[in-house]
C-alpha cells in the first residue's frame, strides 16, 4: 500500500478557536523523529533524528540508525528565521512484528513550518506507507488510527496531526507519533516529523 498524504495549518496570533495541546511548542527547531520504548525489559532509545534550531545548527543531516526493532533512514533538516524543513526517509518499525503486529514503513516525509510577521503555517507529508491504516484526506488534529493484529487485537495507536497552539501564532507540529499499547508487550512511543515556529518580529 503506498500513500501520499499533506495537510496544512494556518494560526494567526488570534487564533483563539486553535485546538491547544496541554504544553506549548518550543518555537524554531525541527527534526526527523525519535523514540523511546520498552521490549522484553529491554530499553531502545534513539535521540532526535537531524534536529536543528533558530539557535544552532542551522541545517543537520542524519545518517541511518537501526535498533532493535527499528530503523531511521536517514535525512536532512534546515532551520531558517521564516522557514523550517525537516525530511526523512526509509523508516521502519518492526517491533510489533513478534507480537503478531505488521512492520511499519514509510518511504518519505517532510514537515515544514513557515513564518511571518502575523501567522505561522505548518504542512506535512509522507510517501510509501505500509503497516498503518491510511488516515483520512484532510487529516483531523491528533487523528488516531489503531495498528492491529490480524485478529483485531489493537497493539498501538498512530496519532497523526498532533497540534500544539498556545493562542499566540506560534504553531507546533508532530506529523505521526505511535504509541504503544499493553497487548504488545512494549512500552513507550515512536515520533515522526516534528517542526515549530513562530511568527517573526
Amino acid at each position: 500500500m503506498r500513500s501520499t498524504i499533506v495537510t496544512a495549518l494556518a494560526v494567526t496570533g488570534l487564533a483563539a478557536s486553535a485546538v491547544t495541546a496541554s504544553a506549548a511548542p518550543q518555537p524554531g527547531a525541527a527534526d526527523i523523529g525519535s523514540a523511546s520504548f520498552t521490549k522484553a525489559g529491554s530499553p531502545v532509545t534513539v535521540p532526535a533524528q537531524g534536529r536543528c534550531a533558530l539557535g544552532g545548527p542551522a541545517t543537520a543531516t542524519a545518517a541511518s540508525i537501526s535498533k532493535p526493532g527499528i530503523t531511521f533512514g536517514g535525512g536532512t533538516s534546515s532551520c531558517e528565521e521564516t522557514k523550517l524543513t525537516a525530511t526523512g526517509k526509509n523508516f521502519e518499525l518492526t517491533a510489533l512484528m513478534s507480537a503478531g503486529g505488521p512492520r511499519v514503513k514509510l518511504s518519505s516525509f517532510t514537515v515544514t513550518c513557515e513564518a511571518a510577521q502575523t501567522q505561522t503555517t505548518a504542512n506535512w507529508s509522507y510517501g510509501g506507507m505500509s503497516g498503518i491504516p491510511n488516515p483520512p484526506n484532510p487529516v483531523p488534529a491528533g487523528y488516531v488510527a489503531p495498528i492491529k493484529k490480524a485478529d483485531g487485537t489493537a497493539l498501538a495507536n498512530a496519532v497523526f496531526n498532533t497540534q500544539e497552539l498556545p493562542g499566540d501564532g506560534s504553531i507546533g507540529l508532530t506529523m505521526l507519533r505511535i504509541e504503544f499499547l499493553p497487548q504488545s508487550g512494549i512500552s513507550g512511543h515512536v515520533t515522526l516529523g516534528r517542526t515549530s515556529c513562530a511568527p517573526t518580529p
